[in-house]
């Protein structure tokens, strides 16, 4: 693991795979109670030997990275991942595996880079337009509301385990030391129309959380789109279900998006 300057903050990566590798993945960690160690103990190692050049990072303000006190708008997120691709000297087009809010980072970077973005596999996600930001200020609140209460933490470890409750910790460390509550909710938007976004798109979701309600929208909008549905799963599929992530995106990566782009009448354009 090591450090690499991207504009203005230091990001913590770790790369796997051969140097070789015939395609680079980026696994994109989810907000506040994640970090590129979900992805490691999950699919980054599995995807690595299966030969793919493998990008795990933490986002600003969590793990390793630095946590300045302002700049949490997803433009800043998508600005580090362009940052951290140029550092690494990576210009080819790149997979993007997005974990909830890695899945709104990755519609972002494929909407501002297109050119850049190879495809993207999102796990209970939703793309930055009005709708999502709406939901994320209302979730962003209710996290500062639950987690700033006096027995919040003891609670959390007594119900689900000290691992929860140090994850919890660390999140409510994040929403109290920067202004990533107000930030991300005022962020840049992109087109309701998702034109912006024209590469494949998976998108993964459980039955349990609601946000599958896009998936018909999502198939209206997107240029080439493709869907799996999880019954009885919640938010966590990636922690929850890692031998059937590993499966997902390694069918995605080496042939679904091809499917996804012959569907569309897409192949070889």
């Amino acid at each position: 693991m090591t450090k690499i300057k991207a504009g203005d903050i230091d990001v913590h990566v770790q790369r796997m795979g051969p140097a070789d590798a015939p395609m680079t993945v980026v696994l994109l960690h989810g907000l506040l109670y994640d970090s590129l160690a979900s992805y490691y103990f999950t699919v980054g190692p599995a995807l690595a030997e299966l030969g793919i050049d493998v990008v795990m990072y933490d986002l600003r303000g969590h793990g390793r990275s630095s946590r300045p006190a302002s700049g949490y708008k997803l433009e800043h997120f998508v600005d580090d991942l362009r940052g951290l691709l140029d550092e690494l000297g990576i210009d080819h087009p790149v997979h993007l595996v997005g974990n909830s809010f890695g899945g709104t980072i990755a519609f972002g970077f494929a909407a501002a880079y297109p050119e850049r973005t190879a495809s993207i596999l999102f796990m209970e996600a939703e793309p930055p337009v009005r709708q999502w930001a709406i939901h994320i200020r209302e979730g962003l609140t209710d996290a500062v509301h639950r987690l700033g209460k006096p027995d919040a933490f003891d609670y959390i470890a007594d119900t689900y385990g000290s691992h929860p409750a140090r994850l919890s910790k660390a999140a409510y460390k994040i929403l109290q030391s920067t202004t990533i509550v107000d930030d991300i909710p005022n962020s840049a938007l992109i087109s309701e129309d998702l034109s912006e976004v024209t590469c494949p798109v998976l998108g993964v979701f459980g039955t349990q959380t609601g946000l599958a309600y896009q998936v018909d929208l999502l198939r209206q909008k997107l240029t080439a789109f493709d869907v799996q549905i999880l019954d009885g799963m919640g938010h966590s599929v990636l922690v929850e279900k890692p031998a059937l992530t590993r499966t997902m995106v390694a069918d995605w990566l080496f042939g679904g998006h091809q499917a996804t782009l012959s569907a569309a009448g897409k192949v070889g354009a």
